[in-house]
């Protein structure tokens, strides 16, 4: 889908001989949150069934979330609004007040949900310092409190697959199996914040049954790479659920006839998971412009559909931000002289091209 921008008009009139002087395709590269619904997912929206769905009865909500708890051999699953209301129920149900997570210094549910972890369930993080947002067996069992009364409660581990600030890294199954076994010596929850869960698993080659079997919890989301427009799903056994339920209540979660945006979920999970290869296609496409460019100082890996890279400090990160928006070109500072661009699918070969082209304009 090409969005257009027209910029400026001739005169700022518009009749017979009106001339536009610029039209600007505008390429949206700032997160896999942008997308718009494809013509088709609409259709799937406005012929939903739906009911009120805090009384159970919304037939499209309750099809989406059965369809999610059978992908991950679970017993239930929950739609609830956004990824961080996903993540802070889950965290929220696994813990105590005076508990510890155990995560990645990076993690999202550290860095990115407006303090939730303090806010809504009075517990601290033990932060790692680990590999693009990775962590491994043994950070989490040499970051395990003892058993004191000087100490916080160490209660659950927090992945993060993919990880958003670690670049869209990805975990291999055989970390993810250790670190699920130190958790159950030691007594641990583990919950996967798998906004991008999918994106792993394209690249990866694991599967949804693999993920639910290992975690005690798992938050997907939607509508970044899948495309929907609004929605997270947490996904546990029926105990957890009935939990959720109750703190998705709480927290201002609870929607009545949200069939029309399960709709979009059901449809995403149809039709677009497997085109998640293209976006990771096209991201290797920028890396490969990127590496072209004398301004980049270091690119991080990329594995799936996030690119970070660091500017050299002759080009600062402002003015190349403002360089590109100019042309109709939206990217995020992600950092000093980081930036950050996301592909999904709304971004297509003509915007790679216009996208090359304006990069090696900028200095």
């Amino acid at each position: 889908m090409i969005n257009y921008s027209i910029i400026q008009l001739y005169n700022g009139t518009i009749n017979n001989t009106t001339i536009l002087k610029f039209i600007i395709m505008i390429i949206d590269l700032r997160s896999d949150t942008v997308t718009k619904p494809t013509p088709e997912m609409l259709d799937a929206m406005f012929k939903a069934k739906v009911g009120d769905d805090i009384y159970d009865e919304d037939p499209t909500v309750n099809e989406l979330q059965t369809k999610i708890a059978k992908l991950f051999n679970k017993d239930a699953s929950l739609f609830v609004p956004s990824g961080t209301m996903a993540n802070q129920i889950s965290i929220k149900i696994h813990t105590q007040p005076g508990d510890e997570v155990i995560c990645d210094k990076t993690a999202h549910i550290y860095n990115f949900e407006g303090g939730g972890l303090s806010f809504n369930s009075g517990i601290s993080a033990r932060l790692i310092n680990g590999n693009f947002g990775k962590i491994k067996a043994e950070d989490v069992l040499e970051n395990i409190n003892p058993k004191n009364i000087h100490s916080a409660n160490s209660s659950i581990v927090s992945l993060e697959n993919t990880s958003n600030k670690g670049g869209g890294s990805c975990y291999d199954i055989s970390e993810i199996e250790k670190i699920n076994k130190v958790c159950k010596e030691n007594n641990l929850k583990l919950h996967l914040d798998g906004a991008r869960l999918f994106n792993a698993i394209a690249v990866k080659k694991y599967t949804t049954i693999d993920i639910g079997n290992l975690f005690d919890s798992v938050s997907i989301c939607l509508s970044k790479g899948l495309g929907t427009p609004v929605g997270s799903v947490i996904i546990g056994n029926s105990e957890f659920i009935d939990k959720a339920k109750r703190y998705r209540k709480l927290f201002g979660g609870a929607m009545r006839q949200a069939g029309y945006l399960a709709a979009a979920g059901i449809y995403a999970l149809d039709n677009h998971v497997e085109r998640l290869k293209k976006d990771h296609e096209n991201a290797q496409e920028i890396v490969n412009i990127l590496k072209r460019l004398n301004y980049i100082e270091e690119i991080y890996p990329v594995e799936t559909n996030i690119i970070i890279f660091k500017l050299k400090l002759d080009v600062k990160d402002s003015y190349f931000v403002n360089k590109l928006s100019e042309k109709g070109i939206k990217v995020s500072a992600f950092g000093p002289q980081l930036i950050r661009m996301v592909t999904h699918l709304d971004f297509h070969s003509k915007m790679l091209n216009k996208l090359e082209e304006e990069l090696k304009n900028i200095a």
